[in-house]
């Protein structure tokens, strides 16, 4: 006897409601990206330059977040039976790989520049530096809160948070630049910077291969949910427990719960109701399968059981 009777929505996704958000984001990287451009090529500006490459290849990642979004919303089919809700998993994934090589590139151009400093007006940098601040702000605040919600938005957030502190160090040397003349400055800040991203960017890239490798949500205690289980009345035994994500917030389990002879009989039911309520007060998981089995059942399991 397997169950689960009851009908649930695969399609929404934690970050599905959140698509607007990197829809304004994405719009407004596209106006920073365009003046900056036109800043470095006007001025001949290599820190605007190197800003702009930062902002495209962040601009990429939020345009794969906002694909990824979408994607998920794909309904599912005989051969994808999750639809696409992966898609937001391997699009953080990217994203932290993303921004590990604009973070090497970045250190790599610095400790460069530290040794050969380059002379240049620093004006135009303060300038559009000051307007990359606004637009990267205000694309932190509308990320920030939905960060929480999925792993796609969190990477979305680190990308616009890159961009902000990029962009606050471009305009704090071209101040110590125009102000004293230490060509040094802007290498120091990009070092300062990628030692500041590359931690969160390692731990959006754990957190996406954990899911990758469906392993075991994290917060959930499966020794824990065994003792739960077998603490339902009837239930003798559970075995083949397993427990993984499809996507942020979308935790999925399955077991085999053995259930004495009598009982599995006159309540298999009202277990299976118990068994699947417990998992969503007890440990907000929804998306469960159980497969009820009476102890006779147990020698006779095709591959044997764990």
């Amino acid at each position: 006897m397997s169950a689960h009777a009851h009908s649930h929505d695969h399609g929404a996704t934690a970050a599905s409601s959140h698509r607007w958000r990197l829809a304004v984001v994405l719009g407004i990287g596209v106006v920073v990206l365009t003046a900056e451009v036109a800043g470095a090529l006007w001025s001949g500006s290599l820190a605007l330059l190197a800003d702009a490459g930062h902002l495209l290849a962040d601009i990429g990642g939020i345009a794969l977040a906002l694909f990824a979004v979408t994607m998920a919303q794909r309904p599912p089919t005989l051969r994808r039976t999750f639809g696409f809700q992966r898609f937001e998993i391997l699009a953080a994934v990217v994203n932290a790989l993303v921004l590990f090589g604009v973070g090497g590139y970045i250190a790599f151009e610095a400790v460069q520049r530290l040794f050969s400093p380059q002379a240049g007006d620093a004006t135009p940098a303060i300038i559009l530096g000051l307007v990359a601040c606004a637009g990267s702000g205000v694309s932190v605040w509308l990320l920030r809160g939905a960060s929480h919600d999925s792993l796609n938005m969190h990477g979305a957030f680190l990308e616009a948070m890159a961009d902000l502190l990029t962009s606050v160090a471009v305009v704090v040397s071209g101040v110590v630049i125009a102000t004293t003349g230490f060509q040094r400055a802007d290498s120091i800040a990009a070092l300062a910077i990628g030692a500041l991203i590359v931690p969160r960017t390692w731990s959006l890239l754990r957190q996406g291969v954990h899911v990758l490798m469906e392993a075991t949500p994290e917060g959930l205690d499966l020794d824990e949910v065994r003792a739960h289980i077998l603490g339902v009345p009837g239930v003798v035994d559970v075995h083949d427990l397993h427990a993984w994500t499809i996507t942020s917030g979308a935790p999925m389990l399955s077991a085999h719960v053995v259930v004495d002879d009598h009982s599995v009989h006159a309540h298999g039911g009202d277990i299976l109701d118990l068994l699947q309520a417990c998992l969503a007060q007890d440990f907000h998981v929804v998306h469960t399968t159980f497969q009820i089995e009476p102890t006779a059942h147990e020698d006779h399991e095709v591959g044997g059981h764990e």
